[in-house]
């Protein structure tokens, strides 16, 4: 497959090409090509080695001697330009260089080339006119050098008749060859003085074996063949005889002449060569032949450009923009008007100088050379120097452009864009050029950083960290939930919105040069909610291995030991592990999806109440996990979370927290009070339980924050156990939460307000062991809590 690469014939796609040879001393070539054109295979020929392709004329009759009506280019002829690759079958398409003129060809009328209804066709003038021989696919071989031709039908079924021609396929004669129907599997001619003798090699069934037949038609021929046989023929071009130049004269075997004919009995009677046209010439390189035949430069060629090498007081050849065809023997004649002409070296300052990068982009790679090409378009390449700066202080210079053709290299070692120019000059000028190189090292990872839970219609900022962190410029693409169109920055930071409540997701993209990287993360929207920033022990630092991974799962497994100790429900609660040592960590209290429909301070008061009782277990130690044996982290609060958790324009709900941490520093002072003095205080007293076999253990009582429990007596969790005292105790709300560590048991009791009430007795069953948080039965402890006074 040849592709024709002239722009001005874009449009077409050579398929087939096959070649005529007519005249082995002359070497007078016609190509055969199929062309895609607008979607249709066509044939077309050329004789003057492609420089100009025309379709084939269909024949005037069919075989039946009906007319065509086929009018060109709508209608022509097509072929099948398959050649035979082996030696017992003819192909679609053969001649012979003894046969000249002669081409036989398996092909259609119409259109296009297509596969159905194919008949062979034979031209005897080598393609200006065209015969239709048989409606139906035929193996056609030479015979007697070519001044015969044989014919066997091509067809899977069994066959006993051959065809033969002694007018170049214009009459055929019908001849048996075998009794029974033979399936040929192919024929076989033999060489020299034995042309006259044909093998056909089939066999008589799918079971049977090979049978050859051996056909000698030498009993058909009269005689020798003598000059009184042949007859001259010139070679033509729709009338036009000289063809690349030259004219030409063959000798052809007369029709129906029976004669053998000896080998090389051709020669070209007369050969002479024709005065040069316009049709001798093809387009020069960088032109292209336009529709009026002429040939104009191509876009992007710059004719001047051949004199940039050339020395002041020098001559060169400069094109016409055409140039004799290869093989072309014409003489004289428009010679001189096409040929190229000598002219003197030009003497001008240099101009259309170029600069760009040998890989064509204009990114380039930290520590890498980068080559520089440098071109001039006009001017003395010879006498012009030229310096080039590469934009960081450094630069270099040459006396002569021309020593430079294989570029000039130098490496960056700093990230940035930088500014490359060129400048040419000579003693009538000078040229100067610039481009802007982007230095960048390789990105290896891109992290995006942004709060997991943010407030609607409150901006967020997003911010991304790379590494390494200064790679050179970088192009940022935001995607946000699933729209299609990203958002495009050269910052690494934004800030955005939210206005719809419930998950959303964050997608940024980090392009440095031909490098992309992506980082991915979900952001909860809601209308309001609670957080607070953990710390955790120093030892939790040493295990940090700083990846994402191992952030989740520990605060997968902080998240799980806050809902054991506090009862949160799970949905409540978001921990976020952020990157980076020390070790930190910020806890989120959302409101339940059923309350929030809810008035806006009992909403508020909820957080509030959860936010207070997290905070408690996180004061007292009571948030702890085993990292791994012998490795016990422990989780506090530090300091409240920079998020933006309200909006500050309600006063109301920044009183109310006022009022709250108030709250917890009066009753922290009362619970310290109550459990220093507990024994001084009339009517307060603990006991134990007595149980046997067991040692008595005085478990302490400490006053807190409550959370009212919504099912009364009922126990609520497995760690968290909320107990409601008789109407005479004036309503006061206990919450007691049982911690396992270090094997001894912590018991702690919380209050929503300070009031007189005391414990008779409190019966404690000894816990199993347990490796978390929590209590694994409720079974495991029994109250008794009798009415006060």
């Amino acid at each position: 497959m040849v592709q024709n690469s002239a722009p001005c014939q874009k449009n077409y796609l050579f398929r087939h090409l096959f070649l005529s040879e007519l005249g082995l001393q002359l070497y007078l070539r016609v190509f055969l090509s199929n062309k895609v054109v607008e979607n249709q295979v066509k044939t077309y020929i050329t004789y003057n080695k492609g420089r100009d392709w025309r379709l084939l004329r269909a024949p005037s009759t069919d075989l039946q001697g009906n007319r065509v009506y086929c009018e060109q280019p709508y209608c022509s002829l097509h072929l099948h330009l398959h050649v035979s690759e082996s030696p017992y079958t003819s192909g679609n398409i053969i001649s012979k260089d003894s046969a000249p003129g002669i081409i036989i060809a398996s092909g259609v009328v119409g259109p296009e080339l297509t596969s159905t209804n194919i008949s062979v066709f034979i031209t005897s003038d080598t393609g200006n006119t065209w015969r239709e021989v048989f409606q139906e696919e035929y193996s056609v071989f030479f015979l007697n050098q070519g001044g015969s031709l044989v014919a066997i039908r091509h067809t899977p079924l069994p066959i006993r008749h051959i065809w033969l021609s002694f007018d170049e396929g214009r009459n055929w004669d019908k001849y048996s060859f075998t009794s029974s129907p033979l399936f040929v599997d192919g024929v076989l001619g033999e060489p020299g003085e034995d042309t006259l003798i044909v093998t056909i090699f089939g066999h008589f069934s799918h079971r049977s074996e090979w049978q050859l037949v051996k056909i000698d038609f030498r009993s058909i021929f009269q005689h020798r063949c003598t000059s009184e046989d042949y007859l001259t023929w010139q070679l033509h071009n729709e009338e036009e005889v000289c063809i690349m130049g030259m004219k030409r004269i063959f000798q052809k075997l007369k029709a129906n002449a029976r004669c053998v004919k000896a080998r090389d009995q051709y020669i070209s009677q007369m050969s002479d060569s024709c005065p040069c046209t316009e049709a001798d010439f093809e387009c020069d390189y960088g032109f292209e032949r336009q529709l009026d035949g002429g040939c104009t430069p191509a876009f992007w060629f710059v004719p001047s450009a051949a004199s940039r090498d050339c020395i002041t007081g020098d001559s060169f050849l400069n094109t016409t923009g055409y140039r004799k065809a290869s093989s072309n023997n014409c003489t004289a004649g428009t010679l001189l008007k096409y040929s190229p002409r000598r002219q003197k070296c030009p003497s001008q300052a240099p101009r259309g100088l170029q600069l760009f990068t040998s890989e064509g982009t204009l990114v380039a790679t930290l520590g890498r050379n980068v080559t520089f090409l440098v071109f001039l378009e006009e001017g003395l390449g010879s006498m012009t120097s030229v310096t080039v700066d590469f934009g960081d202080g450094t630069a270099i210079s040459y006396g002569n452009i021309s020593s430079i053709d294989d570029g000039v290299k130098h490496m960056y070692d700093k990230v940035g864009i930088y500014q490359v120019s060129a400048t040419a000059s000579n003693s009538l000028g000078s040229d100067r050029v610039t481009l802007y190189l982007h230095v960048s090292c390789q990105l290896e990872q891109v992290q995006l950083s942004a709060p997991s839970v943010v407030v609607k219609n409150k901006a967020v900022n997003l911010t991304t960290i790379l590494q390494p962190s200064n790679v050179g410029t970088v192009t940022y693409y935001w995607w946000f939930d699933n729209k299609t169109e990203p958002v495009v920055t050269l910052d690494g930071t934004m800030s955005f919105t939210f206005s719809r409540e419930g998950g959303h997701s964050v997608t940024v993209q980090a392009s440095v040069g031909s490098t992309v990287h992506q980082d991915h993360m979900k952001i909860a929207v809601y209308d309001y909610f609670r957080s607070h920033v953990l710390a955790f022990s120093s030892n939790l630092d040493d295990l940090n291995p700083g990846v994402s991974e191992w952030r989740e799962d520990i605060g997968r497994v902080v998240k799980h030991c806050m809902v054991q100790v506090t009862g949160i429900s799970e949905d409540q609660l978001l921990v976020t592990v952020l990157p980076g040592l020390p070790t930190t960590a910020e806890v989120f209290i959302v409101p339940e999806r059923k309350s929030r429909d809810g008035a806006s301070d009992e909403k508020w008061a909820h957080l509030d109440q959860l936010s207070q009782v997290l905070l408690s277990a996180l004061n007292q130690d009571l948030i702890q996990f085993t990292l791994k044996p012998g490795v016990q982290v422990n989780v506090f609060a530090t300091r409240l979370s920079p998020a933006p958790l309200v909006d500050s324009s309600d006063s109301t709900h920044s009183g109310t927290a006022v009022i709250m941490l108030v709250s917890v520093v009066l009753m922290g002072l009362a619970v310290f009070v109550i459990y220093k003095f507990k024994r001084k205080i009339p009517g307060m007293n603990t006991y134990t339980a007595e149980q046997p076999d067991k040692e008595q253990e005085v478990i302490p009582t400490v006053t807190s924050i409550a959370v009212p429990n919504p099912e009364g007596d009922k126990l609520t969790s497995l760690d968290h156990v909320d107990v409601q005292l008789d109407s005479n105790s004036r309503g006061i709300y206990v919450s007691v939460c049982f911690v396992r560590a270090s094997g001894s048991v912590q018991v702690s009791a919380f209050s929503t307000r300070v009031a007189k009430w005391s414990f008779d007795f409190i019966y404690l069953k000894q816990l199993p062991t347990t490796s978390f948080c929590g209590i694994q039965s409720k079974e495991d402890c029994k109250f008794v809590i009798p009415k006060t006074p």
